[in-house]
């Protein structure tokens, strides 16, 4: 009698020709697959029974997040090599005669069934796409999962987006560090100055909006949707001594009143704001600033035929995202009225930021785990993993894009060169 690893063999083979991308450990503990290949562990035919009912991306993570299929060593270097392998060979599917065959191979190998239990952690979003009911039930899903969890997996200056490592061999050049050097290189875009006015759409835990205030004494208003978030920054700008610099608002940003601007930032929020909405936001941002304003967006990218987060990611992490080439992204804000000025690429730096990540959430293993359970958890490593690498091999990327609300006659004031963009002085 055949094992389950020369069955799951012959099955396998079916849709992917030559050798496995990766080495399998069926339930029974039979292998299969090459010595060197990355090995993937089947708890249980349920595995197999999730693809079943739900082939690809979807299916594979729900097996992964419940425990049913386990990777050995690095998440993240094992989907890289068995991601290369399966590419290099285009899989296919079988023909009627091969179709009947790997049916009577999944029968055998108990894979055909009701469908198992879906993991717990599911957005379960309604309404029409980027409503306001919506988009705050989106928002929080993901950002609102608790305080303590974002503590737990971020650096102390609770920044949750790309860093800006200027010193990368630098074995004690901190996440910590990398975070402020983002947030001055922000600021110093900017141009900020005491007294100024900054808008921070999105503005997360208020890493950028406590440092504008505190560092550079800018004045500025805070834009979130997440409760949790806008409880945090309000407490914390109260620690920090710079309540009388920060108002904090819990509002969408198509309600975001007034203008007169001398800057106003997103950071790794316009991913959330949806594809047909983009435009009427561009507009949101011209219209906030004063003439001679300046606008700074950190937004993630991807490619044309690639939009969204992937199935995985817009089921379990973050619902309703959408990215586009950054070029895109360009023309619609200089659609908006407003003139691009510098786009600077950190997609090399969000892998190294997103491993630091990954590195703090195994070192915290279990108190995560306690915290959020384990499903979330191992959903969480997984996210991780698959973004780190889709930075690293260039399916995503995020930009530093700066541009400015230009007077009518066409003035810009913005400095000749950036040259002090990149000086580490911190105005007094």
């Amino acid at each position: 009698m055949k094992s389950a690893a020369d069955l799951l063999a012959q099955l396998l083979g079916h849709f992917l020709p030559g050798p496995l991308p990766v080495r399998v450990r069926a339930w029974d503990g039979t292998l299969t697959g090459p010595a060197d290949a990355p090995l993937v562990i089947l708890r249980s035919p349920d595995a197999l029974r999730r693809l079943v009912w739900q082939p690809g991306e979807l299916g594979l993570a729900e097996a992964y997040i419940t425990g049913d299929l386990d990777v050995e060593g690095d998440l993240a270097s094992a989907l890289s090599r068995a991601g290369r392998s399966v590419r290099d060979r285009r899989p296919a599917r079988p023909k009627p005669a091969g179709m009947a065959a790997a049916t009577a191979l999944a029968v055998r190998l108990g894979a055909v069934g009701p469908p198992p239990k879906r993991p717990d952690g599911r957005a379960r979003l309604t309404g029409a796409p980027h409503s306001v009911a919506r988009d705050r039930a989106g928002i929080s899903h993901h950002y609102d999962l608790s305080n303590d969890f974002y503590a737990l997996l971020l650096d102390e200056t609770m920044a949750y987006s790309c860093a800006y490592w200027t010193r990368p061999d630098d074995p004690t050049h901190t996440l910590a560090d990398a975070q402020r050097d983002k947030l001055d290189l922000i600021c110093r875009k900017l141009g900020l100055s005491a007294g100024e006015r900054l808008l921070d759409v999105g503005c997360g835990w208020g890493s950028l909006t406590l440092h504008a205030a505190r560092e550079h004494k800018a004045r500025v208003t805070a834009v979130t949707l997440s409760r949790a978030q806008h409880r945090h920054v309000t407490e914390r700008a109260a620690l920090e001594g710079v309540s009388d610099l920060v108002d904090v608002r819990l509002r969408h940003w198509r309600d975001v009143d007034g203008g007169g601007y001398d800057a106003v930032a997103a950071v790794e929020m316009g991913e959330h704001v949806g594809d047909t909405e983009y435009p009427a936001f561009a507009t949101k941002l011209h219209d906030a600033l004063r003439p001679e304003g300046r606008l700074l967006i950190q937004q993630m990218s991807r490619g044309a035929h690639a939009p969204g987060g992937g199935a995985f990611i817009e089921t379990y992490i973050a619902p309703d995202m959408h990215m586009r080439p950054v070029g895109r992204t360009v023309d619609l804000l200089e659609t908006a009225g407003l003139e691009a000025r510098s786009v600077e690429s950190l997609r090399e730096h969000y892998t190294t930021t997103i491993d630091a990540w990954r590195s703090t959430l195994e070192q915290r293993w279990s108190d995560i785990e306690a915290l959020v359970g384990t499903t979330t958890a191992r959903a969480w490593r997984l996210y991780l993993a698959g973004a780190s690498l889709a930075f690293a091999e260039r399916r995503m990327g995020v930009d530093q894009i700066l541009a400015v609300r230009a007077t009518r006659d066409g003035a810009s004031g913005m400095r000749a060169t950036p040259a002090a963009w990149y000086s580490r002085a911190v105005p007094a």
